[in-house]
C-alpha cells in the first residue's frame, strides 16, 4: 500500500521488538509494519505446523453500545447478530445498499447492548464515518476504541498448550470463535478464538502497555515448541491458503457478498438490512460472476490484478494469488464469470504480457485436521 508523506507512520506498542528481532519492515495502512522476520517460508510453516505469533494491533476496533445497539447493527451487518450469545462472535460484511462491501468484520458480543466490532486497518476512519451515519436513528453510540487495544495472534496447532501456560483461563472451554475475559502473562485482556490463518488460535486483546510482556511471554512460553515470530507476509500466504478474503483484494465496495461467495454470513431471516433488498434480487436473478479457487496448470505465478481470459477474451481478474509454502502450489482466486465457474472449468491468466493455463479447483486449498 503507498504511504503518502504527509503523515508520519503509526507505530504499534511492540514496534521496537520488531526491529530487535530484526524484522522487515514495511508500511501498510499507515502502519509501520513487520513483513517478515526469520523469512515468509519459515513463518508460513511455522504456522502450519508449530505455531507463529503475529503483532495485528494495526487492526481496527469499533465499540457499539446503548439501548438499541443490536438494531443497529442489524441493519449494518449482513450477518444475524441476533444469534449472538454474549461471550461469542463471528464474521459479517459491513454492507453498502448495493449488497457490496463497505468492509469485512469480526463482531464480537461483549454484553446484550455491547459489540466490539474489528475491522481492517486501512477503513477505520471511512468504517467509523459510515457506521455513524448509518445508525444515527437509533439510539446507539458507535465510538472508535482502536487505542484501547493491543492485539496479538498466538496461531497454530499448538497454539492452546502454549498459551494455556501463561494464562489463568481454562482454553479447553473457549470454543471456536468463542472468546473470554482472564489474564495472559498476567495482564487482564479479552482472549478470542479467532483468527486469520486457518489454523486453531487466539487473538488476545490487551492495553497497549502491556503488550510488551505479553508478547515477550509468549515467545518464552512457546520456546521449547520453537514458536517464533511471524509478519503480515506469512499471514497473507497463510489466509489465502484457508480462502478468506482480503478486503481491497478479493471483496470491495464492487462486489457482492454474493459474488464473494460469502452467502453463509447473510442472515436472511433476520429482516430488513442494508443490501438486503439488492443481494434478494441478485440471488433471484442469479449472479453474472462469482469468486474461485485456481491452480496454475503451467509454471506461473498469478498475482492480484492479472486479467482472467477464456479464448482471447477479458472475463475476469485474479484477486489473489502466489506459490504458498504448505500446499506447494501457485493457488489464487479470481472472479469469472458464472457460467465458466464449475470445477475443473480451465481459462488463461495474463502473466506478464504471457498467457498461462489456470484450473478451478474447491476452495479452501487447505482446510485444517480436526482432532
Amino acid at each position: 500500500m503507498n504511504q503518502t508523506n504527509t503523515a508520519p507512520l503509526k507505530l504499534t506498542p511492540l514496534n521496537a521488538r520488531h526491529r530487535a528481532l530484526g524484522a522487515r519492515m514495511v508500511p501498510f495502512a499507515g502502519w509501520d509494519m513487520p513483513v517478515e522476520y526469520s523469512g515468509l517460508r519459515q513463518e508460513h510453516l511455522a504456522v502450519r505446523t508449530r505455531a507463529g505469533l503475529f503483532d495485528v494491533t494495526h487492526m481496527g476496533q469499533v465499540e457499539l453500545a446503548g439501548k438499541d445497539a443490536l438494531d443497529a447493527l442489524q441493519w449494518i451487518s449482513s450477518n444475524d447478530a441476533s444469534r449472538l450469545k454474549v461471550g461469542q462472535a463471528h464474521y459479517a460484511g459491513l454492507t453498502t445498499p448495493a449488497g457490496t462491501f463497505v468492509d469485512d468484520m469480526l463482531v464480537y458480543r461483549l454484553a446484550d447492548d455491547h459489540f466490539l466490532l474489528v475491522i481492517n486497518a486501512s477503513n477505520v476512519e471511512k468504517d467509523v464515518a459510515w457506521i455513524t451515519e448509518q445508525t444515527r436513528r437509533f439510539d446507539a453510540a458507535a465510538v472508535n476504541t482502536s487505542a484501547r487495544y493491543a492485539l496479538i495472534a498466538l496461531q497454530g496447532p499448538l497454539a492452546r498448550q502454549v498459551l494455556q501456560r501463561i494464562s489463568n483461563v481454562d482454553l479447553t472451554t473457549i470454543k471456536y470463535y468463542w472468546f473470554a475475559h482472564g489474564e495472559v502473562a498476567g495482564a487482564r485482556g479479552t482472549i478470542a478464538r479467532t483468527g486469520y490463518t486457518g489454523e486453531d488460535g487466539f487473538e488476545v486483546f490487551v492495553p497497549p502497555q502491556q503488550a510488551v510482556k505479553v508478547w515477550d511471554a509468549i515467545l518464552e512460553a512457546g520456546s521449547d515448541e520453537s514458536v517464533i515470530p511471524a509478519g503480515l507476509g506469512a499471514r497473507d500466504t497463510l489466509r489465502l491458503e484457508a480462502a478468506m478474503r482480503l478486503y481491497g483484494n478479493d471483496i470491495d465496495d464492487t462486489t457482492t457478498v454474493l459474488e464473494a461467495d460469502l452467502e453463509w454470513i447473510v442472515g436472511w431471516a433476520k429482516g430488513e438490512f442494508l443490501g438486503r433488498q439488492a443481494l434478494a434480487a441478485q440471488k433471484a436473478g442469479g449472479i453474472a460472476r462469482k469468486i474461485v479457487g485456481f491452480e496454475m496448470l503451467d509454471r506461473a505465478i498469478a498475482r492480484h490484478g492479472c486479467p482472467a481470459l477464456v479464448g482471447e477474451v477479458k472475463v475476469g481478474h485474479v484477486t489473489s494469488g502466489t506459490q504458498t509454502p504448505f500446499v506447494n502450489k501457485a493457488i489464487g482466486m479470481a472472479y469469472l464469470p458464472a457460467e465458466r465457474t464449475g470445477l475443473g472449468s480451465e481459462f488463461d491468466v495474463e502473466i506478464r504480457g504471457r498467457l498461462s493455463r489456470a484450473r478451478v479447483v474447491p476452495l479452501p486449498f487447505y482446510k485444517r485436521p480436526r482432532g
